[in-house]
């Protein structure tokens, strides 16, 4: 009698991510805006699940951070303030810090650096590419994703990891998020070429075992994001290009 109950769980649960993926997706799309009460009902028929599993989804979306509860009851979409998004890249940046401070000071073998030099070497590449080909910069957002994971994995703290995780549910606080916007701006060569040595930067500190050198490094780069996010913010075009642009609000609007 176990069996038909741990597959009606097993189907709950596929329904909860479907409807937690559709709903991120309307929200970080900003098909539903800031401020904006979402209906239970309305999602319902909007997304095709039923209502608990929708239920579920507003709970683990406020979880995330992308909705909060409203004080009559239920859920609206969350907006940040420009300054709240250079709050979330500076914990982002704080967190990265301490993964390579820890990695640093507790030692990693060569051979575990290989395959990070390996994606540096790619990342140089694709850098040196950037100015003649405009597909550049997609590569680049894919190997520098890659690059913080395996950079932070070797702290081998899963605490540290979870707390990365969690701040980078929101998608303008992740390491690649100003990539394409700054692909389209005067100044893009310059903070990727600036971006790339201060990751052989942090490298080579954790194989010297240098924790505050590169913690202070990592911090940084985090920073970077933070320039981008000002110069995006010169043209809507630009802006549009940042992962959750929708749920920013800026001074003025």
């Amino acid at each position: 009698m176990a069996e038909p109950a741990l597959k009606a769980d097993e189907r709950s649960g596929s329904q909860t991510l479907r409807a937690q993926l559709a709903l991120r997706d309307l929200v970080l799309s900003g098909q539903i805006k800031p401020g904006e009460r979402l209906s239970e009902l309305a999602i319902v028929e909007r997304i095709g699940v039923s209502r608990t599993p929708v239920r579920a989804a507003l709970m683990m979306l406020a979880e995330e951070g992308l909705v909060e509860a409203v004080p009559s009851g239920g859920f609206a979409v969350r907006a940040f303030s420009d300054g709240e998004v250079l709050e979330a890249i500076e914990i982002r940046g704080t967190v990265e810090g301490l993964a390579v401070r820890l990695a640093a000071e507790r030692g990693v073998p060569s051979t575990a650096l290989t395959p990070l030099r390996d994606l540096l070497s790619r990342l140089d590449a694709v850098v040196a590419a950037a100015p003649h080909e405009p597909a550049a910069f997609e590569d680049y957002v894919d190997l520098n994703a890659r690059f913080h994971r395996e950079i932070v994995a070797l702290a081998e703290s899963r605490l540290v990891e979870r707390q990365l995780e969690r701040v980078m549910t929101l998608p303008f606080a992740s390491p690649s998020a100003f990539v394409m916007a700054q692909s389209q701006m005067p100044e893009a060569l310059q903070i990727l070429l600036i971006a790339q040595d201060q990751h052989h930067c942090i490298v080579e500190a954790i194989a010297s075992r240098e924790g505050a050198r590169a913690e202070a490094v990592m911090r940084e780069h985090s920073r970077l994001a933070g320039r981008n996010l000002a110069l995006a913010l010169r043209s809507k075009r630009t802006f549009d290009l940042v992962p959750g642009s929708a749920l920013i609000r800026l001074r003025g609007s």
